[in-house]
């Protein structure tokens, strides 16, 4: 866009790189120049301090900005989206958390727990995404504890990275918490649990006890149907009975059917 320049006019210009901001002051006839050193990063040019009335003729209201905008340097800084693989799923909620692990059959399911502020998770991501590509017959669920606090704090996630190992009948075979220094503890477990083998039963999923505590947490916002199902095994659930006790109780129904079906 061709901007007008007087001479006498002095800018205040800003840039900023990341989160850095900095504002200097540049002579109008410099601008030019001024403009080819800032290198793509994002740029404004405000209006001259001697002169209120004075604006560029071709954008009369808004100041001129770079390309870059915030929005893409935002985007940027979203590591935890960077170089996943068709087998990582980002859980959206409790429900489809209980749901991926309930439905896995056979598969080893890995369940990551991180924190887009969590250094050791961002440093550890590249190997988890490496890791997930070379084995695609694994199901890698991933939680955002930011987003996802009540639910973790259900399962008693207290540090990060952290994951959870499940295969079919068996469970959580294994858990632990590991960082680039200790990925050995993560390539080991994949070694032993990741074999190919085959469960009696379904998949079992979360503990008796994690169930009850999500069922029990309304921020956790665990919303399966656990009344009609409470019904159709004539569970007797008091009317007055809180929306916390109906799920808690409806989930111990849930669990004793899924016993008696694998017997």
């Amino acid at each position: 866009m061709a901007v007008p320049l007087r001479s006498g006019l002095s800018f205040r210009c800003v840039h900023e790189t990341g989160l850095e901001r900095k504002e200097t002051d540049v002579p109008g006839l410099d601008v030019l120049s001024w403009k080819n050193d800032i290198k793509g990063r994002r740029s404004l040019l405000k209006e001259p301090r001697d002169s209120h009335e004075w604006r560029p003729q071709s954008h009369p209201i808004s100041p001129i900005h770079g390309q870059n905008t915030s929005v893409c340097a935002a985007r940027a800084f979203r590591w935890w989206e960077k170089n996943t693989s068709s087998n990582m799923t980002e859980i959206e909620s409790t429900n489809q958390l209980v749901h991926s692990l309930l439905h896995a059959e056979d598969k080893l399911v890995i369940v990551d727990f991180y924190s887009p502020g969590c250094g050791g998770c961002k440093a550890l991501h590249p190997k988890i995404c490496q890791q997930a590509e070379m084995n695609p017959s694994v199901m890698l669920l991933r939680v955002n504890c930011e987003e996802h606090k009540a639910m973790c704090r259900s399962l008693h996630i207290h540090v990060l990275p952290f994951f959870r190992f499940y295969r079919g009948a068996q469970g959580r075979v294994c858990a632990f918490s590991c960082t680039n220094a200790t990925i050995s503890k993560f390539n080991n477990a994949l070694a032993k649990h990741g074999m190919d083998r085959c469960s009696i039963g379904p998949a079992k999923g979360l503990e008796e006890g994690e169930l009850l505590s999500l069922a029990s947490n309304p921020d956790a916002h665990f919303g399966y149907p656990w009344r009609s199902l409470s019904q159709d095994l004539a569970l007797s659930i008091p009317d007055e009975s809180s929306v916390g006790e109906v799920e808690a109780a409806a989930a111990t129904a849930a669990l004793a059917l899924r016993g008696s079906q694998i017997c």
